[in-house]
């Protein structure tokens, strides 16, 4: 179901594009009436997705995205801009979620977090706010988060820091660049049903096939958040529907942040 041509002739670069949240905006976007990116590290998949949207009427083409590389970040960026002659809106969706605790995490674990989570971000949002910077032309930006940078568990100590620093980052570009009409917000997304997270649970805590099931029955309602339900809350967020909210960071999830029983 649309949400009425939100994003009509925007050209929006997704990275982390090929899978789980990535993916449902991607298509989202297409469906909104977007040119889309999808920016991945593997060809495969970003390449089989764009297949999908192109298959569907939309536009779309593939962007070689390893936000472990910084290069890359800024390279993704570039690629859109080369090839469609700017980026109006940029999401970064790619995250690491491979567990450590404060005791375990070994300096190589932390410093991957940090790329991934934190410094690849950072440097396609210094690429695209370039761009719009030059052409003195409005933007927006949504990064996709986590409600565990609040705090979250024991064992997403360098996942927590990294997502943490880049909930503090949206807020820091959003202002710096307000008074540019770029517009940069955030979601704090919970627990997400998406293939990423089912080799999470099967790989670090030998979930069975039913773990879904068994998750929702500790939720308040009743089922874990649908990768599309976020997509269309991205797409707004980077719509001019979203009207002038910037630096907001939005706890998209079913618990709430301070709430004790």
């Amino acid at each position: 179901m649309g949400l009425n041509g939100l994003l009509r002739e925007k050209v929006v670069l997704v990275n982390g594009g090929s899978q789980g949240v990535g993916a449902a905006i991607a298509r989202a976007a297409v469906r909104e009436g977007a040119v889309v990116a999808v920016g991945a590290r593997r060809p495969g998949p970003g390449e089989a997705l764009v297949a999908e949207l192109t298959a569907a009427g939309g536009e779309a083409r593939y962007v070689r995205a390893d936000l472990a590389d910084a290069g890359q970040a800024k390279a993704s960026v570039a690629e859109v801009v080369a090839a469609f002659g700017r980026i109006d809106c940029l999401v970064n969706a790619a995250g690491l979620t491979s567990r450590g605790t404060l005791l375990d995490t070994t300096p190589e674990l932390f410093d991957e977090h940090i790329a991934v989570n934190l410094r690849g971000p950072f440097f396609a949002m210094q690429a695209a706010v370039a761009d719009m910077l030059a052409r003195e032309a409005p933007g927006t930006i949504v990064n996709v988060i986590t409600s565990s940078a609040h705090g979250g568990q024991p064992f997403l100590a360098p996942y927590v820091a990294a997502k943490a620093g880049l909930m503090g980052l949206t807020r820091n570009v959003a202002h710096a660049h307000r008074w540019d009409r770029i517009r940069v917000n955030g979601l704090n997304i919970g627990w997400t049903a998406t293939e990423g997270e089912d080799a999470t649970q099967r790989a670090f805590h030998g979930a069975g096939d039913d773990w879904q099931e068994r998750a929702a029955e500790r939720l308040p309602m009743g089922r874990l958040g649908r990768p599309d339900e976020i997509a269309d809350f991205v797409v707004l967020l980077l719509s001019d529907r979203s009207g002038v909210v910037t630096g907001s960071v939005i706890d998209w999830d079913q618990n709430v942040l301070g709430g004790l029983d």
